[in-house]
């Protein structure tokens, strides 16, 4: 079963959902894990609450990156208050492999930055 999810992995590292930028968009944050040099931004377009358009641009690892395109997946046309409720364990579930602890910073800077961005974060490390 492991080797599902690795290819999945794969799969979104090698062809990534959602990837680019959004013109105006109506949240955008950025940050970066200091300890790999993982970098992401997720742009989104809101309308009447909901997540009508998003795009990421992120460099990085494998599970970085695919973390970013899988969360995206799971993002679109949702609202904004059910996004505010994902965890970690949605991101780690859609993995589907044991992380240890730096792999798993990199998994979830996709979901530190989201919650940021909806929580109305303005501002971001330089």
């Amino acid at each position: 079963m492991d080797a599902l999810y690795k290819e999945e992995i794969l799969e979104h590292y090698k062809h990534p959902r959602n990837r680019g930028a959004i013109d105006k968009p109506d949240i955008t944050y950025k940050d970066t894990n200091p300890l790999c040099g993982d970098e992401c931004q997720i742009d989104l377009k809101i309308e009447e609450g909901k997540v009508t358009e998003v795009k990421f641009m992120a460099k990085g690892c494998a599970i970085s990156q695919a973390a970013t395109s899988m969360l995206t997946d799971m993002i679109e046309g949702k609202p904004v208050e059910e996004i505010k409720q994902l965890g970690k364990k949605e991101i780690l579930d859609a993995l589907g492999i044991e992380l240890g602890p730096v792999r798993l910073k990199c998994a979830l800077l996709c979901l530190k930055v989201l919650k940021a961005g909806v929580y109305g974060i303005k501002e971001w490390p330089t």
